[in-house]
């Protein structure tokens, strides 16, 4: 953990300003720095404070974040980021993998939305009964 010294020139950001400008809550933050992904500097008075280096991080987990990383696969691209020219290939392998759940997880969704689908058409027609409600209340491991 740095302690930040006031000929320190780089602006620097109060947590309470840096989770407004992210949108992350407080605790978001400092949970970021419990599991490592963030380090924060301190103040004499142990304030955290926070420079670009830190936005910079905080940018990289949100954009990691928003392509559906895991936190513990975004520790890995934030060891893999500080040398990305040897890192290429492993960067490439979990990207690949990430790649490959989206595609599942898209099979399973349009295989949802067809049931669903189904389901809303059989409504319209039904006279009896709700099939929506019938299908969810029946097992499904009989089917």
């Amino acid at each position: 953990m740095s302690t930040f010294s006031s000929s320190n020139s780089e602006s620097v950001l109060r947590i309470g300003e840096v989770a407004r400008k992210t949108g992350l809550s407080v605790d978001t933050l400092r949970y970021y720095e419990k599991i490592g992904l963030l380090k924060a500097a301190r103040t004499p008075a142990g304030m955290r404070i926070y420079g670009r280096r830190e936005l910079s991080v905080l940018h990289f987990i949100l954009r990691a974040k928003s392509m559906n990383f895991s936190l513990e696969e975004i520790a890995s691209l934030l060891e893999m980021r500080a040398d990305p020219q040897h890192a290429r290939d492993d960067v490439r392998e979990l990207t690949h993998r990430k790649l490959e759940d989206i595609r599942e997880q898209l099979e399973q969704l349009a295989s949802l939305r067809d049931e669903l689908t189904l389901l809303v058409n059989l409504c319209r027609g039904a006279e009896d009964g709700c099939p929506i409600i019938e299908d969810l209340e029946s097992d499904s491991s009989q089917s």
